[in-house]
């Protein structure tokens, strides 16, 4: 299997194919370069879509993460064991609610992270102002179920990594030289309209979202 695997791949390189060339959209694709604009219609288009939107400066996340928690009554958070914001989030919740860290297979605690877990805290890897989107880059230290499973998810991202729209995001950042293999956007809680179209929110996933923007981070 893997030499009939290598040697497709090594017919494909060898065709040395060029980019086709798309079409003008028949839709205007939203731009800006001002910041202040960017994060506006990213904050608006969020709102809209029932999230929670706070933006504060990067030196009160962990006094803001630790009233909006407990706001919210959580009482056991799950958290990822490393990322940018990890200390900032342990010690937000010290004396506040239990944390339960994702360091062991899912396997092993799946009941206890569907039944048991009220929030799950992430970073994030920029943002899309365009579509009022946020975009996960999930890892080991952050495994993309804590993003999609308890009932409230709290996302922090840093206003410096917002991007007008995603093709300028993926020439910023280079995707043509290496897509993203486990990427998630994010435009608020997850909702359906599956059962008589009517709008439902949480039905397959967190029925809230808090959005806290580092200003000057």
């Amino acid at each position: 299997m893997s030499t009939a695997r290598t040697a497709i791949f090594d017919r494909l390189r060898r065709v040395n194919a060029l980019p086709l060339s798309a079409p003008e959209p028949d839709y205007p694709i939203w731009n800006s370069t001002d910041t202040d604009t960017m994060l506006a219609r990213l904050t608006g288009l969020l709102e809209q879509n029932h999230a929670e939107v706070i933006r504060l400066p990067r030196s009160a996340l962990v006094s803001t993460l630790r009233d909006r928690l407990a706001q919210a009554g959580v009482k056991r958070v799950a958290t990822g064991t490393g990322g940018e914001f990890f200390d900032d989030i342990t010690q937000s919740l010290s004396d506040l609610a239990e944390r339960v860290c994702f360091d062991r297979p899912l396997e092993e605690w799946k009941d206890e992270l569907f039944n048991q877990v009220d929030a799950g805290i992430t970073g994030c890897h920029g943002a899309i102002a365009a579509t009022g989107s946020l975009v996960l880059w999930p890892g080991p230290e952050e495994p993309r179920t804590l993003s999609l499973v308890p009932p409230h998810h709290v996302a922090i991202l840093k206003a410096s990594t917002l991007h007008t729209n995603l093709p300028a995001m993926m020439a910023s950042e280079g995707w043509n030289q290496g897509m993203p293999t486990n990427l998630l956007l994010v435009s608020g809680p997850s909702k359906t309209a599956d059962i008589q179209q009517t709008l439902a929110y949480g039905a397959h996933g967190p029925s809230a979202l808090t959005v806290l923007i580092l200003e000057d981070a």
